[in-house]
C-alpha cells in the first residue's frame, strides 16, 4: 500500500470509527438492558450493560469493519430461562438492538440539521471551519452506521436479531421447524455476504431512510 492509499485508508477509517462504536454500543446495550427489564440479568453480571465501547467489541467483527465497511459486536448473552415469556420476551429483546440505532440515527440526524440551521452561510471563523468541516462527515457515517447495523440485524438469518424476531413471530410449531437452520445460520450468512447479496437487501432501504432523515441539506 502506497502512502497515499494509506493516507485515504486511515482517513476513511477516522470518519467510520466513532459511528462504529456508537452503533454496537447502543444496539448491545439495548439487547441486555431490556432482557434486564424482562427479568434476565445474565448482560449486566457478564457487564455488558455498559456504554463502554470496548465491552462490546469483538475482534472478528471489527476487522470485517476495516476491510469491508461493515462489522458487529459481541452478542450480549441473553438466558431465556430468565424470562417469563421466553418466546415473546425474546422478539422484544431482539427488536430492541435494531431499534435503538435507528433511535440514534433520528438523533444524530436532528444533531445535522440543527448544525446546519445554526451555522448555513453565516461566518464561523477558522476554528468554526476546523471543527465543523471533520464533524459532518463523521455524523453522517454515524447516521449511516447505525442505520446499516439495524437493516443488517433484521436480516432474518441466524444469529442475526431477524432471526429471533420471524421466530417470535410465528406459532410456536413454526417457530420450532426454523429453529432446524440455526446450526446452518453463519454459513448462510456468510454466503450472503460472499456474494454481495447483503447489499441488495440492506442498501435500497438503507439510501431511502438515510434520504429521509438528511432531506433538505441539499
Amino acid at each position: 500500500m502506497n502512502p497515499s492509499d494509506l493516507s485515504s485508508f486511515l482517513r476513511d477509517l477516522t470518519v467510520l470509527a466513532p459511528g462504529f462504536l456508537l452503533a454496537i454500543t447502543v444496539h448491545e446495550y439495548a439487547h441486555g438492558y431490556i432482557a434486564y427489564r424482562l427479568g434476565d440479568p445474565t448482560a449486566k453480571l457478564a457487564g455488558r450493560l455498559s456504554f463502554n465501547p470496548l465491552s462490546h467489541l469483538d475482534l472478528f467483527g471489527t476487522i470485517a469493519l476495516i476491510l469491508a465497511r461493515i462489522g458487529w459486536a459481541k452478542p450480549v448473552p441473553v438466558d431465556p430461562r430468565n424470562l417469563r415469556n421466553p418466546k415473546q420476551d425474546m422478539l422484544w429483546i431482539s427488536l430492541g438492538g435494531p431499534a435503538a440505532n435507528m433511535a440514534a440515527a433520528i438523533a444524530l440526524a436532528m444533531v445535522v440539521h440543527l448544525l446546519v440551521a445554526m451555522f448555513y452561510g453565516r461566518p464561523i471563523g477558522e476554528l468554526g471551519v476546523f471543527i465543523l468541516r471533520p464533524l459532518f462527515p463523521i455524523l453522517i457515517a454515524a447516521i449511516q452506521m447505525n442505520v446499516m447495523l439495524a437493516l443488517f440485524n433484521l436480516i432474518p438469518v441466524p444469529p442475526l436479531d431477524g432471526f429471533a424476531v420471524l421466530q417470535g413471530l410465528l406459532p410456536i410449531r413454526h417457530a420450532y421447524a426454523l429453529e432446524q437452520l440455526q446450526p446452518y445460520g453463519v454459513f448462510i450468512l456468510l454466503l450472503l455476504l460472499l456474494t454481495g447479496a447483503v447489499g441488495y437487501i440492506i442498501f435500497p432501504p438503507l439510501h431511502f431512510i438515510q434520504g429521509l432523515l438528511l432531506s433538505g441539506l441539499g
